[in-house]
């Protein structure tokens, strides 16, 4: 016999003869299909700069409706904050004689002012004292925080304001009669009555909770007078 090798017919009997599913299994050299099922050891692996947040709470910060800069101030300084919008309050007082008549639960409601108006009202430059006092010793007070420099100015600036109507309304004198002219009459007490009653509230509660408030016609020009402080806001 020449050589070793099987006749044709040899080899092809021994394929026959093999199971079918030995045949399907038999690895061959370079096929890929067996490193498919070896698992995959780095599957499971953390994407790199991506950390696990199981456990960790998420807080997320309500949207307030004040400014919330000034969360951080102290009660005395808060208290003091708020003192200040008395003077316009007590200022606007007579403006609201035709709504305390007209609305009586709004004279109820302001009667807690009465004794300290009439303190306010008792000497004759007592108004012209208290506002000098008050510009003074809180609005020039560089020792104070600018939160409550602030709110003075605020409230000094909204005293201002009452200047020009109380000139508006002396120069009419008596009253204007009946009619129309008495409607308008009331109309404008009534409105600067409600506008700075309304400010002096805002003001002093947004005070007293630490919020900054910011009046119509006064926050802008406060802003402008008030450079810096300690505490500023």
């Amino acid at each position: 016999m020449r050589g070793s090798t099987p006749a044709p017919g040899v080899h092809a009997q021994a394929l026959i003869l093999q199971p079918p599913h030995t045949m399907a299994l038999r690895p061959s050299v370079g096929c890929s299909s067996m490193s498919a099922l070896r698992p995959r050891t780095n599957a499971m692996r953390p994407v790199s700069g991506l950390r696990p947040t199981v456990g960790r709470k998420t807080c997320v910060a309500p949207v307030a409706v004040f400014d919330n800069k000034n969360n951080n101030q102290d009660g005395a300084d808060r208290l003091i904050a708020s003192l200040p919008y008395l003077l316009p309050l007590l200022d606007v007082l007579p403006y609201g004689k035709f709504l305390f008549m007209q609305y009586p639960f709004i004279a109820r409601a302001m009667s807690p002012l009465l004794p300290i108006y009439g303190l306010y009202t008792s000497f004759p430059f007592a108004p012209f004292l208290v506002f000098l006092a008050v510009y003074s010793f809180i609005v020039n007070n560089q020792s104070l925080s600018r939160f409550v420099r602030y709110n003075a100015m605020q409230a000094v600036l909204l005293d201002i304001l009452l200047v020009f109507p109380q000139l508006l309304l002396n120069d009419i004198g008596g009253g204007p009669g009946d009619g129309a002219g008495l409607t308008i009459y009331m109309q404008l007490y009534n409105t600067i009555f409600l506008f700075v009653a309304c400010s002096c509230a805002y003001g002093m509660g947004s005070s007293l909770i630490g919020q900054v408030p910011r009046l119509p016609l006064v926050a802008g020009a406060a802003d402008a007078q008030i450079r810096g402080g300690p505490g500023g806001m």
